[in-house]
């Protein structure tokens, strides 16, 4: 049977800024594990993780930089999930986009003929930076070859975003009720919340949580694969991943889960479960004719098909877990 929701939960707060009530979940932590009997994570012969996606206020309350339409009810719908199998969960990982005010992808990065910065979701592309529509207030011949780097990766051309996730920041936190689940998680189960910092490089784009988009620049090392988290999550028999967005960061972390068991063990793609409902993607620009590296929604929906017929899990909140 699922578990209650925790008496300090109310889904009309999920989009609301507060300060978390800390004492307020702790004592409810106590009450809860008493009554519903349960048991410590450690004593799990299943293991299950839930892999959050930056889950953050800068992509999931309204009003944030990077809003993406639709956060709000995904993220209702994870918390429900959560803690209806607060008993099965493991563990949780969460990543957390992690930026400052001077990257490549940040409108102080580079400027026009005029000196004006780009306006957020500009797309700047090799042909603009070598015939000087754009030009880079610092590291040039660096932008330069990354702009090459990440299209020759027939990934994602670069993509000038609103200054957001930035560190020290409110945008950079957990939503403040994604963030009681996974204090609540912790004194519930006995089990610490595993937290992973990614995009602090200011010469790539670090969708995500695995590995950045570019790893060198003109000889210099920006990024590598994140082998520690993946033996992390390895350590689990199941993955539930969710998050924002589902055309970018969650998009590009699931690309490089899948690329690494393809490599190493495709038997375990079948552990890794995608809660469809619980993501959503950025929604396109309004460009006339829009390109099609720039259709993030039909990304989000090819990528996720393309996901489920490699042997992933594609899987609702609604749906029990095995």
């Amino acid at each position: 049977m699922p578990l209650p929701l925790p008496r300090f939960h109310d889904d009309a707060r999920v989009g609301q800024l507060y300060l978390e009530r800390v004492a307020e979940v702790s004592q409810e932590a106590g009450r809860y594990a008493a009554e519903h009997r349960v048991r410590p994570a450690r004593e799990d012969k299943v293991r299950i993780a839930a892999f959050g996606i930056d889950a953050q206020v800068g992509f999931c309350t309204p009003g944030a930089s990077l809003f993406v339409p639709g956060a709000v009810e995904d993220t209702q719908r994870t918390l429900r999930w959560l803690y209806a199998h607060l008993d099965r969960l493991t563990g949780l990982v969460f990543s957390l986009d992690t930026h400052r005010a001077f990257q490549i992808f940040h409108p102080a990065w580079w400027k026009d003929a005029e000196g004006r910065p780009p306006a957020p979701m500009t797309v700047i592309t090799v042909k603009d930076v070598r015939e000087g529509r754009w030009r880079a207030t610092r590291h040039p011949e660096e932008s330069l070859a990354y702009c090459e780097g990440l299209e020759a990766s027939g990934r994602y051309v670069l993509t000038i975003w609103p200054y957001h996730a930035l560190l020290g920041g409110q945008s950079h936190a957990l939503v403040p009720a994604m963030y009681e689940a996974s204090l609540f998680h912790a004194l519930v189960r006995d089990t610490p919340t595993h937290f992973e910092l990614k995009g602090e490089h200011p010469l790539t784009e670090n969708y995500s949580v695995m590995a950045p988009e570019v790893t060198e620049v003109k000889g210099q090392r920006v990024g590598e694969f994140n082998a520690r988290l993946m033996e992390h999550l390895l350590t689990f028999d199941r993955v539930y991943v969710f998050g924002q967005a589902s055309s970018h960061c969650v998009l590009s972390t699931l690309r490089d889960l899948r690329q690494y068991l393809e490599r190493t063990d495709r038997s375990k793609l079948g552990n890794i479960y995608i809660l469809e409902d619980a993501m959503s993607p950025v929604p396109a620009p309004p460009l006339e004719p829009l390109p099609p590296a720039l259709d993030f929604p039909r990304l989000a929906k090819e990528a996720l098909a393309g996901f489920k017929a490699a042997g992933m899990q594609v899987v609702r909140t609604t749906d029990p877990i095995p």
